[in-house]
């Protein structure tokens, strides 16, 4: 599992951010800064990633899908045989 950048916030500082949001303001009484929100289109995911594979096999031939799919399975097969297993 790949490590998170950064560091652990400090016990003080998680509190003092829940009470924040709690009460909608900072301590010293300013308006808490709104995070920038994405598109609803993109929270539903009907943006990008979701149609993407869908809209690249659309765009290529049926011979090149082909060719695809057979180097796919070659790799997985090489994978397994290394593995040594059947």
């Amino acid at each position: 599992m790949p490590k998170r950048s950064g560091q652990k916030p400090d016990f003080m500082q998680v509190a003092r951010t829940i009470v924040e949001r709690a009460i909608g303001e900072q301590m010293d009484g300013s308006p808490l800064e709104e995070p920038e929100h994405k598109s609803s289109r993109a929270q539903a995911g009907s943006i990008g990633g979701k149609k993407g594979g869908r809209a690249r096999a659309k765009s290529l031939s049926p011979s090149k899908r082909k060719e695809i799919a057979q180097k796919a399975a070659q790799a997985r097969w090489i994978k397994r045989k290394q593995r040594g297993t059947r």
